[in-house]
């Protein structure tokens, strides 16, 4: 259900979850032709195929990025030259029938769940740092290209193998194979088992559920510097109890098994171990951690003899990061940091010479980055204001300076700056107003710039060091399906809730009058933590789901709530030990908004919808602000935080054991006998994620109140639909049951 930091910088970019210099022809080309509801369902989004698993080579002289060849899911890999001036070329493709959803491995179907990747293809590439060289995994085998070369088959085992990494120099990959660490030498092809002992609730190498769902860490190995050695974890979740999911739907029935666990329960025991990359004895690292139950968050190599790691405590607001040594194992607590709340985790730990180093930091209530010494003392503060830096895109130790990317101008931009690490000047690089996700090459004189904003779709172009467009690398408005779409752009509105915050929401106007001549109003949300729903990138012009309810006759409005991203921890922390009650309060108060500026909108017939977070937001806007929200769709949700993972509910609930009042609070299941609108849920029924469970729970519930209801139940989806013609039908029952639920009064 959460969206990592990394995930969110995508729906940051997309706008959704589903400048001057910038010229589209599709700008002044007649669009007329209605949406379908096969439209509305097709992935990805028109004008939102863009450039991914973008880099650059070591000597900044190429870029290679993923993408499709036309308007599909299918991903080639590509390469541009920077400085030729030449369109990108496709340098790979996947052999045979590549990688899609029916025949990756189960490991690898569950891997993509917790990334969110839907793409198929070419789906990964793994660079080596210092030589251009990569390793692709393509269906559960591994393929070696050199430079632009054809692919070299790796290995061709039942496998699979999983999660490979090329050491620096390119001489090695690394990778794991039923819970096991290997190593194959590309010049000898030698492989060589370096852990031992896996079994049935022991890995190694592996990151372990909350470490990939949570915590958006989703590796469990990491090289040396020198390449040298390996550090790496051993996961025990022998405690964790076993939770079973039932494929009724498919043509034989089948049973699959994982380790879940539940608030306040048993979570896995991770150490870590260093082993030399040629095998030998595994050194085991003492964490300094006695009697404390934590999590293994981060873990970086700082030189070739030093590992930084970052140990955040069960309850997430202590984070303490230590050196180990990994030759003597002598340990050095660097710093600490605590919160009244929790610790957001990020990947901003970037090592510098002589022991120094940058990390971002909330204390003062706003991501910051900071300048540390060896010993962990704060040297500089190199950003400072009521702003969030989203991460940090490179350093440039050459000229000593740090690109990052933040909200400085507006919290619904995405802007590229640089500051001196020595001076502190701060500068602006990217100039258009709107979303800028940003790769800065090696060598800091150059950086791949992918730009959008509410009327412009995403255009990907290399820029040099001050801004200066030097070409473009691909540009999505040339997606032929804009050509007869008529997509208007939201208009962004801001407003103040019943506490004085300030709030940014986007109204979609409704285009025809099918519903009476004052439209029922959609509210559509997500409303979690980790997720920015609204800002200004093309994202939100290609939300479809919106688009055809307004052509539909609904209006559509959708606004960040408190406990929403990039917007301080303060107004994160607004729902600590108390999800799903100020959450709801800003989203009354946004109708409420919205409703007295928009005359065209009916009040008395207003509808909620959302998925994951959003579904959990759906029920609870039903059922404890009924005289606002008359009517709902739920897709996936959370009805009861006891029933989610460790990780994700003790960071903003605490356990069941010391926050009972505030779970109970939380609860829509302990709401169940208040509903008074009409509701149908939809959820997978084999999602492992929000298990299935939450749903069947809230209809024994509503049966129970004797409450009316309805459900879709879609027997082979998990979290999220993949398959076409359920998303088809998804999208049809979304559309009917709302236009049913909130028709015109008829006098």
């Amino acid at each position: 259900m959460p969206f990592s930091p990394r995930t969110v910088s995508l729906a940051l970019f997309l706008g959704i979850f589903t400048g001057a210099e910038v010229s589209h022809a599709a700008d002044s080309k007649p669009k007329s032709k209605p949406l379908d509801v096969a439209t509305v369902a097709k992935r990805p989004a028109p004008g939102t195929v863009v450039p991914g698993g973008i880099e650059y080579t070591p000597d900044s002289s190429a870029v290679s990025f993923l993408k499709s060849e036309g308007t599909s899911l299918d991903r080639v890999l590509w390469r541009l030259d920077v400085r030729g001036g030449k369109p990108a070329t496709v340098i790979a493709k996947p052999p045979g029938a590549g990688n899609t959803d029916a025949n990756v491995s189960p490991e690898e179907a569950l891997r993509r769940e917790r990334m969110r990747q839907v793409d198929t293809g070419i789906t990964t590439v793994v660079h080596a740092k210092n030589v251009d060289v990569a390793v692709i995994p393509l269906n559960s085998n591994l393929y070696l290209q050199r430079g632009t070369g054809p692919l070299e088959r790796l290995t061709d085992t039942p496998g699979p193998e999983i999660d490979p990494k090329l050491s620096p120099d390119g001489s090695k990959v690394a990778f794991v194979r039923e819970n096991e660490l290997y190593v194959i030498d590309l010049a000898t092809k030698k492989e060589t088992q370096l852990s031992h002992g896996a079994t049935e609730g022991i890995s190694h190498g592996v990151a372990e559920f909350m470490a990939q769902e949570e915590m958006d860490r989703h590796t469990g190995y990491w090289w040396s510097p020198d390449g040298t050695h390996i550090v790496y974890q051993e996961t025990d979740e022998r405690l964790i109890p076993l939770y079973s999911i039932v494929h009724d739907g498919a043509a034989k029935p089948s049973v699959e098994t994982h380790r879940y666990p539940f608030p306040g329960g048993p979570n896995a025991k991770i150490k870590l171990g260093v082993v030399a990359a040629t095998g030998g004895e595994t050194t085991w690292l003492d964490l300094e951690q006695p009697g404390r139950d934590y999590y293994v968050a981060r873990v970086d190599w700082e030189s070739p003899r030093d590992i930084v790691v970052q140990i955040l405590q069960r309850e997430q607001n202590e984070l303490n990061v230590i050196r180990i040594n990994a030759r003597t194992g002598q340990t050095q607590w660097l710093l600490t940091e605590k919160s009244a709340s929790w610790i957001n985790l990020h990947h901003d730990f970037q090592p510098l010479s002589k022991g120094q180093f940058l990390w971002v930091s909330e204390r003062s209530g706003f991501k910051q980055i900071e300048l540390i010494d060896k010993d962990g003392e704060v040297l500089s503060t190199l950003t400072k204001g009521d702003f969030v830096v989203d991460g940090i895109d490179a350093v440039d130790t050459a000229r000593r300076e740090v690109w990052f990317t933040s909200n400085a101008t507006s919290p619904l931009e995405a802007q590229l700056y640089r500051v001196s690490i020595d001076s502190g000047e701060i500068t602006r690089v990217t100039p258009e107003p709107g979303t800028h996700k940003c790769v800065v090459a090696p060598d800091g004189n150059t950086f791949v710039d992918t730009f959008s904003d509410l009327n412009h779709p995403p255009i990907t172009r290399v820029r040099d060091r001050d801004g200066k467009i030097l070409t473009t690398l691909d540009d999505a408005s040339k997606d032929p399906r804009l050509e007869s779409l008529d997509l208007p752009a939201p208009e962004l509105l801001t407003f103040k809730n019943r506490d004085g915050e300030t709030m940014h929401g986007a109204y979609y106007a409704p285009r025809s009058k099918a519903l009476g001549d004052k439209a029922p109003l959609i509210v559509m949300l997500y409303g979690g933590p980790h997720v920015q729903y609204v800002n200004n990138a093309w994202g939100m012009t290609a939300d479809l789901r919106a688009q055809y309810f307004t052509q539909r006759g609904f209006a559509v409005w959708k606004m960040d709530n408190r406990g929403s991203a990039r917007r301080g921890l303060k107004f994160e922390s607004a729902i600590h030990r108390d999800m799903g009650t100020p959450e709801v309060h800003d989203q009354v108060d946004g109708v409420k908004f919205i409703t007295s500026q928009k005359p065209e909108i009916d009040a008395s017939r207003v509808g909620v919808n959302g998925r994951s977070y959003g579904g959990y937001m759906s029920l609870r806007c039903l059922l404890i602000a009924p005289e606002t929200f008359h009517t709902g769709v739920a897709e996936a949700p959370v009805t009861d935080w006891d029933g989610y993972d460790t990780c994700y509910t003790e960071r903003y609930m605490s356990t069941p054991e010391k926050n009972p009042e505030g779970y109970k609070r939380s609860s829509a299941i302990a709401s169940a006998g208040q509903l008074k609108g009409k509701l149908l849920i939809m959820h997978g029924l084999i999602d492992e994620n929000v298990h299935f469970r939450h749903t069947a729970r809230m209809v024994s519930a509503l049966v129970a109140a004797g409450k009316n209801f309805e459900i879709l139940p879609m027997p082979e989806e998990r979290h999220s639909s993949r398959k076409p013609v359920n998303r088809i039908h998804e999208v049809e029952r979304l559309v009917q049951f709302f236009e049913s639920a909130l028709k015109p009064a008829t006098h």
